[in-house]
């Protein structure tokens, strides 16, 4: 079984030639979403950034697919998620709401959901014709016992954070589509080979 420090070294390698477009593309992602987070208490901002978080997660994600699937990437791809525009907005807004819901009950219950449907947008990069409560389920149970291994992989990159944190988020631009690319190899690490896609399948403009 993978450990983080497996998934972390295999990302990394696969975006050896990708740095500087990975980067940009981590730039133009935090810019738009900053934006979107900026105009979140002005009404018309606020409904923005929930119609385009979902759309701009699954690009990204895809992004991350790409790279562990030794695919060129180009920023184009980042607005990829708009194709399915209908299906990434409703996981945005299912996700969220069952999320807010499991956090009523007690915060733990609420971070055990995120981490349940912690998959979803690249399942929906794979499975451009699922659902949204199809990628939903199919998160959960691709989660189902992987929890906790997920979140020992996110808490490696807390190094890296606090890197982050120490040059005023300039290395962020680097850090997130490692950070995205080592998901992408976990997600891809709980899949039968043959449900892998080719990269060519996913969603790019």
């Amino acid at each position: 079984m993978l450990r983080a420090k497996d998934y972390r070294e295999r990302a990394w390698g696969k975006l050896k030639g990708k740095w500087g477009t990975a980067a940009l593309i981590a730039f133009v992602y935090s810019l738009i979403m900053g934006a979107c987070s900026a105009l979140f208490y002005i009404y018309i901002g606020g409904i923005v950034a929930l119609l385009v978080t979902g759309p701009f997660a699954l690009g990204f994600a895809a992004v991350a697919l790409r790279i562990m699937r030794t695919e060129d990437i180009e920023i184009g791809q980042l607005f990829g998620g708009f194709k399915n525009f209908g299906t990434a907005f409703l996981v945005s807004l299912l996700n969220g709401i069952f999320i807010f819901l499991w956090t009523l009950l007690f915060i733990v219950p609420g971070i055990i959901k995120t981490y349940s449907y912690r998959l979803s947008y690249y399942i929906l990069a794979d499975n451009p014709s699922m659902s949204a409560t199809e990628v939903r389920k199919r998160s959960i149970e691709l989660m189902r016992g992987n929890k906790w291994r997920l979140f020992c992989l996110e808490f490696s990159f807390i190094g890296w954070q606090l890197l982050c944190i120490l040059t005023l988020g300039i290395l962020s631009f680097w850090v997130t589509p490692y950070y995205n690319a080592a998901i992408a190899d976990f997600y891809q690490s709980l899949l039968p080979q043959e449900q892998i896609q080719p990269t060519e399948e996913l969603p790019s403009v």
